[in-house]
Parts: structure tokens; sequence; C-alpha cells
């Protein structure tokens, strides 16, 4: 099964893909992970991305594309996987679909885009926290953690994204809109 999760930060992309993953048995590739993993692998895509994230700008399609490339090369890719916020540019969706042509896999099963409103996304993302050690999320709200700032997985001391900030949420939402 080869599925793409369309939709803004917050939107749920991440949460669903992780449910997904699991029942299909495919990966669940995030654009977000994979950039953080480059740059701190410090390759050449990562130092392409971090000279872009550094200067304030979007990741450039080149290096989001051949960085999903790598990606979708590796062995647990080959029966399917699930995309979570790619791609999020015309130029990133041609791109994707010559990388489709080119490789074994021709076609996407499904994408499907979910859409959420302002409100929801800041709220959302204002009380999420997530687990450096473990990658587990939570929220405030829907999913606390029993014990505050601690994960329920591994013990390991909770931190919020500095982009899940309301402004900093507001302005990636404005960014993802003209995108």
């Amino acid at each position: 099964m080869r599925v793409v999760l369309l939709g803004p930060p917050g939107s749920g992309k991440g949460t669903h893909g992780k449910g997904l993953s699991a029942e299909l048995g495919v990966p669940l590739i995030s654009t977000g992970d994979i950039l953080r993993q480059a740059i701190a692998e410090g390759t050449r895509l990562g130092l392409a991305a971090q000279a872009d994230v550094k200067a304030g700008r979007l990741v450039a399609d080149e290096t989001v594309l051949g960085l999903i490339e790598t990606r979708l090369g590796l062995p647990d890719a080959k029966e399917g996987f699930l995309l979570d916020g790619f791609p999020r540019t015309v130029a990133q969706a041609d791109g994707l679909g010559t990388l489709l042509q080119s490789g074994s896999c021709h076609n996407l099963d499904h994408v499907v885009n979910l859409v959420v409103p302002v409100e929801v996304v800041v709220n959302r993302l204002r009380e999420r926290w997530l687990c450096g050690s473990c990658g587990t999320i939570y929220n405030l709200s829907s999913k606390p953690p029993k014990v505050a700032g601690i994960c329920d997985v591994c013990g390991s001391t909770l931190k919020q994204r500095a982009d899940d900030e309301p402004a900093t949420v507001r302005a990636r939402l404005e960014v993802y809109q003209r995108r």
C-alpha cells in the first residue's frame, strides 16, 4: 500500500499515520523526521537543508526530493509506505510522480487530505508535548502523560517543540496555505 497523507501542521498526519503504518505493515515516512535526522547526521542533503532552515527559508524542493528518494530506496519501503507531509509543492508532487515511474512501483493507492480549522490546529499544537527519546506524542487535553512532564513509555522528560508556539503555528499555517 502506498499512501500520501496531506494536511497542515497539526492536522493529525503523524498520529493517524502511526496507526495506519502498524495496521498496513508499511513504514511511516515523515518529511520532518527525515529532515531532522539528515541535519543531525550532517549528510550532504542534511547540510543543504540546514542552510535553508538557518536562513529561514523552506527547504528546497530538490533537497526534500533527494531525501525522499533515498528513504524510499530502503528495503522496508519496497512493499509500500505512508508519506507524512510530502509532497508540499507542485514541484514535489511532480518529482514524486517521476520517482514512482522510475521505480518498481508506479502508482499511489490513496491520497488523504486532512482538513482541520486553524484554531483547532493552534490549540492542538499548543498542548502537544513529545518525548525526545522514544518519540511518543502527548496532548495535555486529549492524551496527557500519567505524570506531568514525564514520558509514560520510557520515563524521559517531555519537551515542547519551539515551532508549536501559537504565533509560530499561525505563521507555519500561512506558509502551508501559500505553498
